[in-house]
């Protein structure tokens, strides 16, 4: 079984390895997800300037009356934020970077609930 340390260095490369592949535009940003144990957090980045467009994460204001943010339910709310605060900036489309999880739990049900609030990816 794999301690927590080596699960992150497998993570941090496969996520570099997703990195030299993807990029976001001002068009199309790219949404990053990075997942703690306690919370969720997700940035929409353009990184040919190297700025973060909008941000959400399950430690926010509007995320205050869930009172744990680890989990599918928070993480639920963090997509349908992002996706409104995108659309807000007029932001329609993005690429999905996953961060190096794997598309299951709290990372999948960020991205059905961003899709559901309108983003496309």
């Amino acid at each position: 079984m794999l301690k927590p340390r080596e699960r992150n260095v497998i993570r941090k490369r496969v996520h570099s390895r997703i990195r030299e592949k993807m990029s976001g535009t001002a068009e199309r940003p790219r949404l990053n997800v990075y997942r703690s144990l306690n919370h969720i957090y997700t940035q929409l980045i353009d990184d040919q300037s190297g700025v973060t467009l909008v941000s959400a994460s399950s430690k926010g204001k509007k995320t205050e009356e869930k009172a744990y943010g680890g989990n599918v339910a928070a993480a639920k709310l963090v997509g349908k934020l992002i996706a409104e605060r995108a659309q807000e900036k007029g932001i329609k489309r993005i690429v999905f970077d996953r961060g190096g999880y794997l598309y299951h739990g709290r990372v999948k049900a960020l991205a059905e609930a961003a899709r559901e609030a309108g983003l496309e990816f």
